[in-house]
């Protein structure tokens, strides 16, 4: 069996758990993982306008979205599970500070190739949330883990969504790039904040980065339910992914005729699967996991089913809206519900492996979606999301079930 604390390095022991987590810290988490995350979606309503400031076509200028997603993930690799190493509070606050100057420099940006570079690296240093989730589900006790990650979700998806509102109103009345500078601001502002209000937080590991980071494949293959979730996450990534990187195209279709500020207001319609994620964590405290998960997974094929056959009626766009984000939010507290409770001393590390699967589905989600966009317009991006959340339904359903989870060795 491998020791995944870094070989015959000392480790220190787990500090006790309380019995309850002070609400102010939970809902400051939930704000800076809110106001962090939105960096990464500020651009997706910014594509069109992005577009034509540098000429390029809509599959081309969805490639921002693209990007930015490929940091964030190699942001999940590489930097994330620092947070089983570092100490959290100075690592976060350096991301910030780093994610602030990337931001003013995708602002200035006098070309398609520097866009895209600060884009990169915007969504590098834009992996605070996944540093904070695991600290979150570390200081919660057993009995109240989802309720306190399902919070501290619904304000990262608060962020997700109103980063859309936000942007495509900053977009439409003041240009893209003044959106990038406003993000910079509030990333210095966030720093300045938690700098005093963050607690600081050691963790466990005390190992190499090397190891550190040659212990996710141990965990891969040790977990069968750490597989099973990361595949899930893919793919629901993915199809959502597609559908909000198209969405800003669909709405200036003919179909609409909208703009920007009308694509990021949908964020606000989008932005009740917050109200979802709290009550994913609580029935997965209740019921178990996988009954929130099945849940959400129906709810989303539901969702794509009517947006492909009522995505052209406002009424009918704005519900498959909702029930989408009701949808994957459900999936994905449950899906961190689970593997946190794998390996307590790991579970940055897990979230790593997670989250950085979720990611590469989402990269890929909006590839295909704007390629399916070019190609065969609405109905072609409503069958990738279907596609997608049906293989997600089979690898929930028959992946790795039969295999055994290995016990961590005795500390």
């Amino acid at each position: 069996m491998t020791d995944l604390s870094g070989g015959a390095q000392p480790v220190v022991a787990a500090p006790k758990v309380p019995a309850r987590m002070a609400p102010r810290l939970v809902w400051l988490m939930a704000v800076t993982c809110g106001l962090v995350v939105a960096n990464i979606y500020y651009n997706q309503p910014l594509l069109a306008e992005i577009g034509r400031t540098f000429g390029l076509s809509e599959s081309r200028a969805s490639l921002v979205a693209t990007i930015t997603q490929v940091g964030y993930t190699l942001g999940l690799l590489l930097v994330v599970p620092l947070g089983d190493k570092r100490e959290r509070k100075s690592l976060t606050l350096g991301l910030l500070l780093c994610s602030a100057a990337c931001m003013a420099v995708a602002a200035l940006a006098p070309s398609f190739g520097m866009l895209a570079a600060a884009s990169l690296l915007i969504g590098l240093f834009s992996a605070v949330p996944q540093l904070l989730i695991p600290m979150a589900a570390s200081l919660a006790a057993d009995e109240e883990r989802g309720r306190v990650v399902g919070r501290v979700m619904s304000g990262l998806l608060i962020g997700v969504l109103l980063s859309r509102t936000i942007s495509g109103y900053v977009g439409a009345h003041f240009g893209w790039r003044t959106m990038f500078w406003v993000g910079a601001g509030v990333m210095v502002a966030l720093t300045a904040v938690l700098a005093r209000m963050l607690p600081r937080n050691q963790p466990q590991y005390a190992g190499s980065y090397g190891s550190l980071l040659r212990s996710l494949g141990t965990l891969v293959r040790e977990l069968p339910v750490l597989r099973r979730s990361a595949l899930v996450g893919a793919c629901m990534f993915g199809g959502f992914s597609a559908f909000w990187t198209t969405l800003v195209f669909f709405l200036e279709s003919p179909a609409y005729r909208y703009g920007a500020e009308v694509a990021g207001l949908f964020g606000l319609i989008g932005a009740t699967g917050a109200f979802a994620a709290s009550f994913a964590g609580k029935s997965a405290d209740r019921k178990g996991a996988d009954y929130a998960l099945n849940l959400g997974i129906l709810l989303f094929l539901g969702a794509y089913v009517l947006l492909g056959f009522g995505g052209t009626y406002l009424l009918g766009l704005i519900a498959g809206v909702v029930v989408l984000d009701v949808g994957q939010q459900m999936t994905h507290i449950s899906n961190q519900t689970r593997i946190f409770s794998l390996r307590p001393e790991a579970r940055s590390r897990l979230n790593t492996v997670y989250m950085t699967a979720c990611f590469i589905g989402a990269s890929a989600g909006s590839f295909l979606g704007g390629l399916a966009w070019d190609h065969f317009q609405w109905m072609g991006v409503c069958s990738v999301g279907l596609a997608l959340v049906v293989l997600a339904y089979l690898a929930n359903r028959f992946y790795g079930r039969s295999e055994t989870v290995k016990k961590p060795p005795i500390k």
